[in-house]
């Protein structure tokens, strides 16, 4: 079903005032009839107060719901201001309901909300306001920084997202806390380079790793995650993403990070267990060979039979320590291998990326 997309409606300016941005907020939507009506409202007449500061509107995409939410997103779109849906036929996940949005999307600004309001409508002014005064392209609202807050996130999911997101930081070397989160504001000029593939819940980290090749400007700002209408609607709801689903892709993103790291980290725990038993090695035949020498001959047969005793009293130190070894020098070796190959991907995405922005030029 094709788009029927509202321009935004700009309001009369004089000749003496700067233009106001544009904003598009964009709202993915699955399976969201028990609260989209509720939320749309609360942050209509949010935005109805930043009139004087924004020409906004809002997007929802509608990711082939199988409830009521098409038809509940239509009637709001023609008695809401500035409201516009768009239907995606079938369910393309997260990654899939962004790409459309972003590709529909007509502000300066695009603000990404999750439709329950977990972060609340005020973060649409503070991010804008934030990626206009510091000429970012990407503002993230993160509630795990300093200054952040939630409320009523169950202990489980909280505990998950703080671990994948510290898993992340570290991983990928970026000093930002909030890696997953939805609640952003982008700079669309920029968003339209990074050339998004990720069709699953891990584009939100994927946007972060393709923006850091690009040398975007990326920013944090303290952000309210609150769940309180999200548990309110809970039963009636049926979008929420699982948390094994939630585990595994945070940690392949971690690993598309920096895939060199985890192989090196590997390696290089393997090779210290197997330098110590290899020093045990040395070691015990170091100390019997002065007993040997008195009664033998010829080096290499003192020396093998200094081995000998070594390899009688423990065995397992030659053939387990051996084994470590070798599999060690392979994962330095695929840790090595994956750096040389992330270099080439930045080169390349870096060439994708200007032909693009070439080729719209023409």
């Amino acid at each position: 079903m094709e788009t029927q997309y509202k321009p935004i409606e700009k309001m009369p300016t004089s000749g003496n005032l700067k233009t106001r941005p544009t904003v598009t907020v964009l709202l993915p939507a699955y399976n969201e009839e028990a609260i989209i009506s509720d939320s749309l409202n609360i942050l209509c007449n949010y935005m109805s107060g930043l009139n004087e500061k924004y020409d906004w509107d809002i997007l929802i995409v509608n990711d082939g719901s199988k409830d009521a939410t098409a038809s509940i997103a239509e009637d709001l779109a023609q008695s809401l201001p500035n409201v516009s849906v768009h239907h995606n036929v079938v369910n393309k996940n997260l990654g899939g309901a962004l790409r459309a949005g972003f590709k529909i999307a007509k502000g300066e600004y695009i603000v990404v909300l999750d439709i329950d309001l977990s972060f609340g409508p005020e973060h649409v002014e503070t991010m804008v306001d934030e990626a206009i005064d510091k000429d970012a392209d990407i503002v993230i609202a993160s509630p795990y920084m300093k200054g952040g807050k939630t409320t009523k996130i169950p202990f489980h999911r909280l505990l998950m997202s703080k671990v994948l997101n510290k898993i992340m930081r570290f991983t990928s070397g970026i000093n930002i806390h909030s890696f997953t989160g939805m609640a952003r504001a982008y700079k669309k000029e920029f968003l339209d380079t990074l050339n998004l593939k990720t069709s699953t819940y891990s584009i939100n980290p994927e946007i972060i790793q393709k923006a850091r090749i690009l040398r975007g400007r990326i920013i944090e700002v303290p952000g309210h995650l609150d769940w309180t209408l999200q548990l309110e609607y809970g039963e009636n709801r049926t979008s929420s993403v699982s948390i094994f689903k939630g585990i595994r892709n945070g940690l392949m993103s971690s690993f598309i990070f920096r895939p060199y790291g985890f192989f090196m980290i590997i390696g290089l725990l393997l090779l210290a267990v197997s330098l110590y038993m290899i020093t045990w090695i040395f070691y015990h035949v170091y100390s019997v060979y002065p007993e040997i020498q008195a009664s033998g001959e010829f080096f290499d047969d003192m020396f093998s039979e200094a081995v000998a005793a070594a390899y009688n009293k423990r065995p397992h130190a030659f053939l387990i320590g051996g084994f470590i070894f070798v599999t060690a020098i392979q994962f330095l070796g695929l840790g090595f291998i994956s750096l040389q190959k992330k270099r080439y991907f930045d080169e390349l995405f870096h060439l994708n990326t200007a032909i693009l922005k070439a080729a719209k030029k023409l």
